[in-house]
């Protein structure tokens, strides 16, 4: 029943929103969403356990949080080309999807974890694992956020800016992530 639920989640943000994109909707419903129940108590799974994050997502959805989010993450259809030219698709798969000429000799690819979405799963290695996402003020034009993290076991996250300023409103910030593999890591931990 997620999906009946979410459509009409979308719908009224939609209707509130009109300006906002596809994924700018999606970044609100997942960046807002509760990670404890009604109670305050974790998230379980079908076993009444508490729920990993492969089960438990972005979490329970806060239609009211989603409306009024602060931050999106936002991402054009445009953005896509480097990715598919990178997945391998041909110049003319890619141009019947865009629906306009394209060339990936001309375009750098870029792997899923360059796309700016709200969430991404990492593949760690001895190297640290950087990222760069952009944040659109969608709440106040004078606005200031500070970064919360929160690792899971074994992983080590270092984010930068700590704070984030705004002055006007729908303006973007970068963001810079590091993280890495730390000695208690066990590559079964999904909490």
């Amino acid at each position: 029943m997620s999906c009946p639920h979410l459509s009409g989640i979308a719908a009224l943000l939609k209707s509130a929103h009109p300006d906002w994109s596809p994924a700018a909707i999606k970044s609100a419903i997942m960046t807002t969403a509760d990670l404890v129940n009604l109670d305050g108590k974790p998230i379980v799974d079908e076993r009444l356990l508490p729920a990993d994050i492969l089960a438990a997502g972005a979490g329970h959805v806060n239609p009211s949080r989603a409306s009024d989010p602060g931050l999106v993450y936002d991402i054009q259809p445009d953005d896509y080309i480097p990715y598919l030219c990178g997945l391998g698709y041909t110049d003319r798969d890619i141009t019947h999807i865009v629906q306009r000429k394209v060339k990936c000799s001309e375009v750098q690819s870029i792997p899923e974890a360059q796309l700016n979405y709200p969430s991404f799963s990492i593949i760690f290695g001895p190297q640290t694992q950087t990222y760069t996402t952009t944040i659109t003020n969608v709440g106040p034009a004078t606005s200031s956020y500070t970064v919360s993290v929160t690792p899971p076991p074994g992983v080590d996250i270092t984010v930068s800016p700590s704070t984030i300023i705004f002055t006007k409103a729908k303006t973007d910030s970068n963001i810079h992530s590091e993280l890495y593999q730390n000695k208690q890591s066990s590559i079964h931990d999904f909490d």
